[in-house]
């Protein structure tokens, strides 16, 4: 009774602590938005959805140590079961979990598919000011109804996808569909639902490699390297400015005795008219800078950035490392494509595969970790966007900028985080597959031991590390890792994704090794809505 307790108890901490953290996800999901958001452009419903999809994505990502932790909590460190975890308590344990990922995937699905795009489709129609608000409504419910489609055919897709095949090879058409119909009944939707978000994860890793993968070499070297000086900046761009005009007053001087421009003398004079604009607002904002109270605090804690910029760059090598180990790992010692590079044990050892397990076993220390994790891929794949923008194939859509950003481009940024963020989770298992499968886990493999005294052979039980190879009533797989590896196609398709995400880690660590300084202003040049009458500091 006494063990059963402290188990309550240590359960119930658990999930305070759980609590808490979805608190803290809320209030960073706020913080981050509102500094993003345009305060000029800014709307209640796209804030609102942007929060909401950010905090989705980051509470089911926080379900994942929990996960883990339950499934190990199960268990003692000698291998046995513990005497409250009987099969009905494991069931109860493992449906509950289960059903709180069925909530947050199926919001997360009509976040994605339905209610961004109706808010996303809405405000482009806002742009035209003589729609009004029904026809609005409609135009945005055509548009978001194509992505509902796509969902239903996911959907479909999923539940229909034979995982395994009828014994009976000569079954008719109809028992093979009456087979079809009980499977997805005995798996209660999983595979479709499993199917669904792991396109989106496939998106996620697309995404990941786009931008995360640049973040992780550009956001540390740009601390370390920081940003141009305001005061030589406006020295150089009042020699622009001056040298603008100088052209100006040459091409004007052409016509002072009334004879009209030619028509290549006209271009050329608007362009460095243009020009001349954008140096003189160029001008104003290096001036607000260079006096700026920020700027100077900034400049106090520039030692703190470089600093920073070596944590990060160091924390990037770790996991570009243990990434590649175990990518290599998998290329080596899995059981092939058709498995989707499932592997039997751990073959070649990497530091967080080794790490989390061993943090697992004092609760909260891999919480930590894993929201550690979860929020250096946010603030590098931020870092990432930041520098690239977003894109459709060579178009440039949208520039993401501190205060300056619109409610399309948040709702195309949280909704790219949100996709990263579900890739995380398989990212966590690619650095550490025995912790996201079973946790710390243990059972009893049989060992015959010669005796001294005795003669022949006496039978010892001893605990070894649950694994892929170990029996399914002795290790309780954690449910992130059926909806993680439903399909084997997808598990192939993320091993490849690992190796190209590693390729344009490289990439872009030689790229922003070659990169100069960045402008204190840098977008000034570019955003045309950036207003003369309220400068902002650029510098980060």
């Amino acid at each position: 009774m006494a063990a059963a307790a402290a188990a309550s108890a240590e359960l119930v901490i658990g999930w305070c602590i759980f609590g808490l953290l979805l608190l803290a996800i809320l209030a960073f999901c706020w913080i981050y938005v509102r500094k993003y958001q345009s305060q000029r452009e800014s709307e209640v419903v796209s804030t609102i959805t942007a929060i909401f999809s950010l905090a989705i994505a980051l509470i089911t990502s926080a379900l994942l140590p929990v996960d883990i932790f339950l499934v190990s909590y199960m268990k003692n460190q000698n291998g046995t079961f513990k005497d409250w975890a009987n099969a009905n308590v494991s069931r109860q344990i493992e449906d509950t979990v289960l059903y709180g990922y069925y909530t947050l995937y199926s919001v997360i699905l009509f976040c994605v598919f339905f209610w961004i795009p109706f808010v996303y489709f809405y405000y482009e129609e806002k742009d035209d000011d003589d729609t009004s608000k029904c026809t609005q409504i409609k135009t945005a419910l055509k548009y978001t109804l194509g992505f509902a489609v796509i969902c239903a055919l996911l959907l479909l897709v999923g539940a229909f996808v034979p995982l395994n095949v009828p014994n009976n090879k000569n079954s008719t058409e109809w028992e093979k569909v009456k087979f079809l119909f009980e499977e997805l009944g005995s798996s209660h939707g999983l595979a479709a639902l499993s199917f669904s978000i792991s396109s989106l994860t496939l998106i996620g890793m697309l995404a990941a490699i786009t931008y995360t993968a640049y973040g992780m070499s550009a956001l540390p070297l740009n601390l370390i390297k920081g940003t141009r000086s305001a005061a030589y900046e406006r020295l150089e761009n009042t020699e622009d400015i001056e040298e603008v005009e100088q052209h100006i007053q040459t091409i004007k001087s052409k016509s002072k005795d009334g004879r009209p421009l030619p028509a290549r003398d006209k271009r050329a004079l608007k362009q460095f008219e243009e020009r001349l604009r954008t140096l003189k607002k160029r001008e104003r904002h290096l001036e607000f800078i260079e006096n700026s109270w920020w700027t100077k605090f900034c400049g106090a804690l520039r030692p703190l950035k470089i600093v920073w910029g070596i944590f990060f760059i160091l924390v990037a090598l770790l996991f570009v490392i243990s990434l590649f180990l175990s990518n290599l790992d998998k290329a080596l010692h899995s059981a092939g494509i058709d498995s989707g590079f499932i592997i039997f044990g751990a073959n070649l050892s990497n530091p967080l595969n080794m790490l989390l397990p061993l943090l697992q076993t004092v609760f909260p220390l891999d919480y930590i970790l894993i929201t550690i994790i979860i929020m250096y891929f946010i603030f590098t794949s931020m870092a990432g966007i930041r520098n690239i923008g977003i894109w459709f194939f060579w178009i440039r859509l949208y520039k993401i900028r501190r205060g300056r950003t619109r409610p399309q481009a948040l709702l195309f940024l949280c909704m790219i985080l949100l996709l990263i963020v579900l890739h995380t989770s398989y990212m966590i298992y690619s650095l550490a597959p025995q912790y996201v499968m079973y946790g710390s886990q243990n059972y009893l493999i049989e060992t015959n031991v010669t005796s001294d005294n005795r003669k022949g052979n006496s039978t010892l039980f001893v605990p070894k590390r649950c694994d892929a190879d170990a029996p399914e009533d002795q290790c309780t797989v954690t449910r992130t890792y059926l909806f993680l590896h439903k399909f084997w196609f997808f598990s192939a398709a993320y091993y490849f994704g690992n190796w190209a995400f590693l390729g344009v880690f490289l990439i872009g660590l030689i790229v922003s090794c070659c990169k100069g300084k960045k402008s204190v202003i840098e977008g000034v040049d570019e955003d045309s809505d950036i207003s003369d009458d309220e400068p902002s500091v650029y510098s980060v």
